[in-house]
C-alpha cells in the first residue's frame, strides 16, 4: 500500500498523531482554551454552554487545518508531476513526521524555527480573533476557533508536509481533519480543567511512547520508499 495513499491507516495513523501529540497541545493551547473558558462570565457558565463553546472552538480550528490541508495539497498537485518528485515529496513528509516526534519527546526542538515561519501569517489573524472576544456564543466560538486554527505549530505543520505528499485537497483535508479530530480530547480536557489527565497526557513516558510510535510509521514509510523489498 501506497504510505501516502488514503485509505484507512493514513487517517487512523493522522487521528492517532493527533491523540499522542496532545501532550504539546496542551503546553501550547492548552493555556488559551482555559483562559476561554473563565473569560464567560460565571452566571453563563453553564455545563451545556461551556461544552458548546468549547465544542465551538475545535470546530473552527478543525475547519482552517482542513482548509490549509486543501490548499498545501492543492500545491502538491503542481509540484508532483514526475514520479521522482512524488517520491520527494514523500521523504519529506516522512522526515517532518520525525522531526515531529523529536519534538513531542523534547529530545529536539527544530520545529520552533519551522514555527518561526508563521508567526508573519499569525501577526495579521491575532487581532481578529481579539475583536471576537469575549466568547459568549457559538458563532463567535466557531469564529474564534477558525482564526486560531492559523497560530504556528510544529506539529500541524509537519501533518501538512504529508498534506503536501498526497497531492489530492479532497484527502489533504480529510487527513487534517483526522489530526485535528485527535488532538480534541487533550484541549477539551483542558478546557474543563481536567488536571490528572492533562498531566497523565503529559507525562515523559506518554511524551516518549508517542514520539516512538510516530518515529516508527516514519520509518516504514521510508524503507516502504527507499527499500520496498525488506516489507516482503
Amino acid at each position: 500500500m501506497d504510505p501516502t495513499g488514503l485509505g484507512l491507516p493514513p487517517l487512523l495513523a493522522a487521528f492517532v498523531f493527533g491523540l499522542l501529540g496532545g501532550a504539546h497541545c496542551i503546553g501550547m493551547c492548552g493555556g488559551i482554551m482555559s483562559a476561554l473558558t473563565f473569560a464567560v462570565p460565571p452566571s453563563m457558565r453553564s455545563p451545556a454552554r461551556l461544552t458548546g463553546l468549547l465544542l465551538g472552538y475545535n470546530l473552527g480550528r478543525i475547519l482552517s487545518y482542513m482548509t490549509a490541508g486543501a490548499l498545501v495539497a492543492s500545491l502538491g498537485t503542481v509540484i508532483a508531476l514526475s514520479n521522482t518528485a512524488r517520491v520527494i515529496l514523500q521523504l519529506f513528509a516522512a522526515v517532518m513526521l520525525i522531526l515531529m516526534a523529536l519534538y513531542i519527546a523534547n529530545w529536539w526542538k527544530g520545529l520552533l524555527r519551522v514555527e518561526a515561519v508563521g508567526k508573519r501569517l499569525w501577526r495579521h489573524l491575532e487581532p481578529i480573533g481579539k475583536r471576537l472576544m469575549p466568547v459568549v456564543r457559538l458563532p463567535q466560538a466557531v469564529g474564534l476557533g477558525a482564526v486560531w486554527g492559523w497560530l504556528p505549530c510544529g506539529l500541524v505543520y509537519s501533518m501538512l508536509a504529508w498534506s503536501l505528499a498526497i497531492a489530492d485537497p479532497v484527502h489533504g483535508a480529510l487527513l487534517m481533519a483526522a489530526f485535528g479530530f485527535g488532538t480534541l480530547p487533550a484541549l477539551l480536557v483542558t478546557g474543563f480543567a481536567a488536571r490528572q489527565l492533562g498531566a497523565l497526557i503529559r507525562h515523559r513516558a506518554t511524551r516518549t511512547l508517542a514520539a516512538l510510535s510516530i518515529i516508527a510509521f516514519a520509518l516504514w514509510q521510508l524503507i516502504s520508499l527507499l527499500a520496498p523489498d525488506m516489507l516482503h
